[in-house]
C-alpha cells in the first residue's frame, strides 16, 4: 500500500494517523506541493500524478491491487470499514454522527480556506501580503475551532471518551496549521486536552510532519 503524501499537508497527516492507529503497513511516496515537479513547478501538478489523482491534491492512497482512493475523509471511512479494529467511530448512531460532525469541520469548513491553492490565489490574484494571509487563516481557523470547542464534551481523555475517534484524528493536524499561522489556542482547553492525549500515542508521533521522510 502506498500513501502519496506531503509532510505538511493536514489531510495527509490525518490519514497517516488513522493508518498508524490501525496498524496498517504503508509506504510514503512524497508529493511536494511547492516544488519538485517535472517542469520545475510543484510535484502534485505533474501529469504523472494527475493520472493517479485528477484533482492533483494529496493525499491519495494506492491499494495493493492498484486501486487509487482520494479525499482524506473517504479514505478514513475506507480504513474504518475494512479495518474495524480498533474502532475510530462509536457504535451508537447519534454519537457516531457527532464524531463525524466534529471531523467534518476541519476537513470541509476550514481546510479549503487555508490550503496552499487558496492562499496562492489570494496572493497572485488579489495581492494579499503575508500579514493579510495570516489574518485570513486565523479568522477561518478560529471560527472552526470555536465551534468545535463548544460542541465537544469534556475529553476523557480523548475527544469522545477513552479511545481516539475520527474527531481526534482530524483535530491534531488542524492544530499544527493553527500554530503555524500564530493562532492563540488558549481559548480551546477541551481541544488541547484531546490533542495532548493523542500526542502521547506512538501511532500519532510516527505520523507527525517532522517524522516524515520528506520533512524539511
Amino acid at each position: 500500500m502506498k500513501l502519496y503524501s506531503y509532510f505538511r499537508s493536514s489531510a495527509s497527516y490525518r490519514v497517516r494517523i488513522a493508518l498508524n492507529l490501525k496498524g496498517i503497513a504503508y509506504d510514503i511516496v512524497p508529493i511536494h506541493v511547492l516544488r519538485g515537479g517535472e517542469d520545475g513547478g510543484p510535484r502534485h501538478r505533474d501529469a504523472s500524478y494527475r493520472a493517479l489523482n485528477p484533482q492533483a491534491r494529496v493525499p491519495a492512497l494506492e491499494l495493493d491491487d492498484g486501486t487509487i482512493l482520494t479525499q482524506s475523509q473517504a479514505i478514513l471511512e475506507w480504513i474504518e470499514e475494512t479495518h474495524p479494529t480498533p474502532a475510530l467511530l462509536p457504535r451508537e448512531p447519534v454519537l457516531r454522527a457527532k464524531v463525524r460532525a466534529i471531523a467534518a469541520i476541519p476537513c470541509a469548513d476550514i481546510q479549503a480556506l487555508q490550503n496552499t491553492t487558496t492562499l496562492d490565489r489570494l496572493k497572485t490574484q488579489f495581492g494579499a501580503d503575508p500579514d493579510a494571509l495570516k489574518v485570513w487563516v486565523q479568522a477561518f481557523v478560529g471560527d472552526g475551532l470555536r465551534a468545535i470547542e463548544a460542541l465537544l464534551p469534556a475529553p476523557a481523555p480523548f475527544a469522545f471518551g477513552e479511545t481516539p475517534t475520527f474527531a481526534d484524528v482530524c483535530l491534531v493536524p488542524q492544530l499544527v496549521a493553527a500554530r503555524r499561522f500564530g493562532l492563540d489556542l488558549t481559548p480551546f482547553p477541551k481541544i488541547l486536552a484531546a490533542e495532548a492525549a493523542m500526542k502521547g500515542l506512538d501511532a500519532v508521533q510516527r505520523a507527525a510532519p517532522e517524522a516524515q521522510p520528506d520533512a524539511e
